[in-house]
């Protein structure tokens, strides 16, 4: 049976990590070798790769790949950044709490 690998950057590790599925961490540099090595070993047959990473492979290698390879490479969306400030996050909370708009002074 074929198992399912996540190939993220450094600030992904520990959630990864906590869930109990295999992960490799890499760099955008190291990227293809990592991939070439998953896919070279074999027990992987669906490889997840952040997308912040996909985009440094080289896509004609892809191409070959998906042709030649049996297994499946998917892109995992990268964690969105917060676009509100924290304070601002928990003013959105507390508006919602109770059904108004507050201003607070700290």
């Amino acid at each position: 049976m074929k198992n399912i690998l996540f190939i993220t950057p450094e600030d992904a590790h520990f959630g990864f990590t906590l869930s109990g599925v295999e992960q490799l961490v890499t760099d955008p540099i190291g990227i293809s070798d990592t991939v070439a090595g998953a896919i070279a070993e074999s027990s992987a047959g669906l490889i997840f790769v952040d997308e912040r990473l996909y985009h440094h492979l080289d896509q004609e290698w892809l191409e070959g790949l998906e042709r030649h390879w049996p297994g499946l490479i998917i892109v995992l969306p990268a964690p969105e950044k917060l676009s509100v400030l924290p304070e601002d996050y928990a003013m959105d909370l507390i508006s919602k709490a109770i059904g108004y708009q507050v201003r607070l002074q700290i």
